[in-house]
């Protein structure tokens, strides 16, 4: 399963190979083709000896292949980087690779222009790749392994209640796969029209839909000052972040699911109120109303949905504008999106409990159940929610900790820890949206990239290798 994946993995760089043969990058074309093949041919070998073998998978099994899978990938993705000598160091280049798959777009690179076309492109690419989940890629081609399939998607799949579209998952994996293509598509045409080449239409779009970040400029969309290019990217980043189930119900024509759905009527008004509320912050800097909204529903969109771009430094925003953008850390996109964070869905049910603790207040002898979707879920997801949030501020406290023992601000540090669990990208201080993370000694890379690994697969996937249990029979 490992060897095909990181095979299918390999056929994507004929992407970034083109490209580097159409721009004359000769010397960035072994960088890629030579680990291409190695693992193409492995896969071939160990596809062939073991094709009569019926795949079927326990939940610990899913576990391990999911992890392990992300963690191959992300070694893969960054050999490139070594060979070709854009990143030499072996941290810097794993920490870049983690960061394009986990979309998270967080950079140890301060001049990325430099870098050759088709190693931007496949920073970018890696962001596409990993944004509706490489393993239900992988799923979505190889129906083979049907058995067992689901417990992989599970296993990779953000939310906290899994599901199917359709009865196969591997019918479901390819209908969103299919549908994630399509958008990029038309992003690309109208990113194109919008005044970018193709590459750089074709890569911020891979970053957008991905929910990542990667830029092929310095600046990020800032550079283009273009307000056509800043509102088909904010449309765009607000699309990824809904649950991509939602898209495939409306082309079903089950316009009542959508409607009735609580996490889009939340993650709709959580970026209608943020814009409002930045907005009046950022008026004065700007040349009018239509320029701040633009801006403020930019960084909000860019924020929420943990995409990272940035079309102003919001580090010298006024400390009110600061504050609505680290509360929009905390909360992230949708529930079966491309985006990170706690995800919408999780804030929703704990509000509604809230609600249900005060009515409990007035009636005591009530009984009160929670609402999603106009239907009444389970209780015990309160209790799935909670713990959940609960593992997932620890992991960040970890991680402001250790960023915090190598000499960084106390905002920095929380900022660039919320930045990492929550694939989001840029934070605030040192980590600001203009700023990079090669500052950062090996050693906490090394955890960030855990990190971010860690936040993707909605921690438990990951820490459940730390738990002695998991080891025992």
């Amino acid at each position: 399963m490992i060897f095909l994946l990181l095979a299918i993995i390999s056929v994507t760089f004929i992407l970034p190979i083109g490209t580097a043969a159409y721009y004359g990058e000769t010397e960035v074309i072994p960088a890629f083709a030579f680990p291409g093949a190695v693992c193409i041919a492995a896969a071939a070998v160990f596809f062939i000896a073991g094709r009569k073998q019926r795949v079927s998978l326990t939940a610990r099994d899913a576990f391990i292949v999911v992890a392990a899978s992300w963690v191959f990938a992300s070694i893969l993705g960054a050999v490139p980087f070594v060979l070709s000598g854009t990143i030499p160091r072996i941290a810097d280049a794993v920490f870049e690779s983690v960061s394009g798959f986990t979309t998270t777009g967080a950079t140890i690179l301060s001049d990325i222009e430099s870098l050759p076309v088709s190693v931007n492109l496949w920073r970018c690419q890696m962001h596409w790749l990993g944004g509706m989940g490489i393993v239900a890629l992988t799923v979505a081609l190889l129906p083979l392994l049907g058995v067992g399939g689901f417990q992989l998607i599970k296993a990779e799949t953000t939310g906290p209640e899994k599901g199917k579209v359709t009865p196969k998952i591997a019918t479901t994996a390819k209908i969103l796969w299919f549908i994630y293509a399509g958008f990029t598509v038309i992003q690309t045409v109208l990113l194109k029209l919008a005044g970018m080449t193709w590459t750089d239409a074709l890569a911020h779009t891979f970053s957008t839909l991905g929910t990542g970040g990667f830029s092929t400029k310095n600046q990020s969309i800032a550079y283009y000052q273009s307000a056509s290019v800043e509102w088909i990217c904010t449309i765009f980043m607000i699309l990824a972040g809904v649950n991509f189930s939602l898209y495939y119900y409306a082309i079903l024509g089950k316009f009542d699911d959508i409607r009735h759905n609580s996490e889009l009527k939340a993650y709709l008004a959580i970026i209608g109120v943020s814009t409002a509320a930045i907005t009046p912050f950022i008026l004065a800097g700007s040349d009018s109303v239509g320029d701040a909204v633009r801006t403020a529903a930019f960084q909000v969109a860019s924020i929420i949905s943990t995409t990272g771009y940035s079309s102003a430094d919001f580090n010298l925003w006024l400390p009110g504008a600061q504050l609505v953008i680290v509360l929009l850390m905390f909360i992230g996109g949708c529930s079966g999106s491309t985006g990170g964070g706690v995800k919408v869905v999780r804030w929703v049910i704990l509000s509604k409990q809230m609600s249900n603790e005060v009515r409990k207040m007035l009636h005591p002898h009530g009984v009160f159940s929670i609402r999603l979707n106009g239907r009444s879920g389970r209780k015990d997801v309160v209790f799935s929610v909670a713990a959940f949030l609960f593992l997932y501020l620890l992991l960040v406290f970890i991680t402001a900790y250790i960023a915090a023992l190598d000499g960084t601000d106390v905002l920095s540090a929380v900022t660039a820890s919320l930045a990492m669990v929550g694939n989001i990208g840029p934070g605030l201080g040192k980590v600001g949206p203009v700023a990079n993370y090669g500052f950062f000694a090996d050693g906490v890379k090394w955890w960030f990239s855990f990190a971010m690994i860690a936040g993707r697969l909605e921690l438990y996937t990951m820490l459940i290798f730390f738990m002695p249990s998991f080891w025992k029979k």
